[in-house]
């Protein structure tokens, strides 16, 4: 049963509905472009049936069916994005809980406020639970289109632009500019379509219900009626019984995958922790709960000794984050680490005489770096065991060798993404990292541009000199190469008595002794050393 409705209906929400609980949602979900979205298997196979391009669904309370409508995004409300994103409409609120619907529009329900939108934080990277606000765009009262700029967030890798869905007019910053720690999902603004409505919201407050991040319940978790709850109130035992009972088993420990992901990135001890869930569920807020108390304990520890003189300066996002899984990786990762000595006289001459052409061509110039890229990146399509993760059950082998390329800024450590470098020649991968390490120094890289990686190279002789150094693993990649300065050696000649000097670079691969074993790091070591002293090799 299909129903397509106007913006005025859709306003209506109960009279559309025909039912006293209604509610509209929107999916955000890739899933939700299909078809059939909402009708996915674990929805109706708890609450309903499908039936042709309808679904029909049970009330739990008054055990009726109920039918599902979609209508189109676009007619609704205009276009959210070049997709076609349908609505789905139901009488039943306690379907969506269900993990596909990731925000939904808030509609006054008396007469104080207008029909608005609450725009939440948004998770723009996979490892994301809590965000910054860097500097908002928009300003209160401006109106905004699909595609333009809203505000700037800092993210747990970088600074990302957060752009605009739908057209309307920006009433109330709930997050102004410099606000820290905003979990994904909390509400940050307020959306009009009307501009007359705008100063309705000047003293908008969001309540604390509505802040919380949708992570915070456990999805299976009906939402009941008001009415209900003295019924359910009544007899309380049983449930308080069975969390003893689960919390003192210690066979298995339940709890959410935001919370078990939070736990994981801060190295918290799920068995310490109580859940204050159903069934003794650890939820997110238990995890926060548990962190907030440890912050709080080693401040009292961090007092200076007396007459010390000294600042504290605050971490970005990006720098907690990256504290974290490079402790992560030192502790859960078996580093082993393998040396070389290439001999590079070969490859500075190729360089040198590379460059004059990018110069007449208009071009970037090519560094060493740009070569050891390709060597390391035509090395891992040779010995392609190297470009993997480890997976916990097997080992994942990688088609594409994507490079990453450490970059290090103010705002920290960056590591751009050069996608098929041993398919790219050696101006193209000159010009991707040149561009790359700008946007990163201006804090400006989007997620694109450091996701996907499969092998990290990093270089501190060039820039700094250093001779040798051994780098941590960046994962889920099982390997990354540290590059030291090229200097002159003095070494023996063809004829004995005669010496001759000879420029050599120290290369050392930190590896993942679970998915690369010795000789193989070995052979991938030698494939990368051929390439570097004959370079024209990588011209074939």
């Amino acid at each position: 049963m299909v129903a397509r409705v106007s913006i005025a209906q859709l306003r209506r929400v109960h009279g559309v509905l025909d039912c006293e609980r209604g509610s509209i949602a929107r999916h955000f979900s890739v899933a939700a472009a299909k078809e059939d979205a909402v009708s996915s298997s674990s929805v109706h196979g708890e609450y309903g049936k499908k039936v042709g391009r309808s679904s029909i669904f049970l009330d739990r309370q008054s055990e009726k069916d109920l039918h599902t409508f979609k209508v189109s995004s676009r007619e609704a409300r205009g276009s959210y994005s070049s997709k076609r994103m349908p609505i789905a409409a139901t009488g039943v609120n306690s379907l969506f809980s269900c993990g596909q619907v990731v925000s939904a529009r808030h509609f006054s329900s008396g007469a104080d406020l207008p029909p608005h939108e609450a725009v939440g934080m948004p998770s723009l990277s996979p490892t994301m639970t809590e965000g910054n606000i860097a500097r908002w765009v928009k300003k209160e009262g401006d109106k905004v289109s699909p595609g333009e700029v809203l505000c700037e967030v800092e993210t747990d890798k970088a600074t990302v632009e957060m752009e605009c869905m739908e057209e309307g007019y920006l009433a109330k910053i709930v997050c102004g500019d410099g606000t820290k720690e905003i979990k994904v999902g909390e509400i940050i603004a307020i959306t009009v379509e009307e501009e007359g409505d705008i100063e309705k919201f000047k003293d908008y407050k969001a309540s604390s219900s509505a802040a919380a991040p949708a992570e915070s319940k456990p999805q299976s978790e009906p939402v009941e009626p008001k009415e209900e709850k003295k019924e359910v109130s009544k007899a309380p035992e049983p449930t308080a019984t069975k969390t003893e009972e689960s919390s003192q088993s210690g066979d298995r420990l339940f709890s959410s995958p935001v919370a078990r992901k939070l736990a994981e990135d801060n190295n918290v001890p799920l068995s310490s922790l109580k859940g204050t869930g159903p069934d003794g569920r650890i939820l997110k807020a238990d995890i926060e709960d548990y962190l907030s108390s440890a912050a709080k304990g080693s401040k009292k520890e961090a007092a200076a000794a007396p007459g010390l003189g000294y600042v504290d300066l605050p971490n970005t996002q990006i720098r907690k984050v990256t504290a974290n899984r490079l402790l992560q990786s030192k502790q859960t990762i078996p580093h082993y680490y393998l040396t070389v000595d290439s001999r590079v006289d070969k490859l500075i001459k190729l360089r040198s005489e590379l460059n004059p052409m990018q110069d007449a061509s208009g071009g970037k110039k090519i560094s060493i770096n740009d070569l050891v890229i390709k060597a390391a990146a035509l090395a891992l399509r040779k010995v392609p065991a190297c470009n993997s993760s480890w997976m916990n059950d097997f080992i994942r082998q990688y088609h594409n060798v994507n490079i990453n390329v450490a970059v290090q800024t103010e705002h920290g450590l960056f590591v751009p993404v050069v996608r098929d470098a041993d398919k790219k020649g050696l101006a193209t991968i000159a010009d991707e990292v040149k561009q790359l390490a700008s946007r990163a120094k201006d804090n400006s890289l989007k997620p694109e541009d450091y996701e996907g990686g499969t092998f990290t190279v990093s270089n501190l002789g060039g820039p700094f000199g250093i001779k040798q150094f051994c780098a941590i693993v960046n994962p889920p990649q099982s390997a990354i190469l540290a590059i030291g300065s090229a200097e002159k050696r003095v070494i023996p000649g063809a004829a004995e008595g005669q010496y001759e000097i000879g420029s050599f670079m120290s290369a050392t691969l930190s590896c993942d002794h679970r998915v690369i074993d010795g000789a193989m790091g070995a052979e991938w070591l030698k494939a990368f050393k051929g390439y570097l002293e004959d370079p024209t090799t990588m011209l074939l």
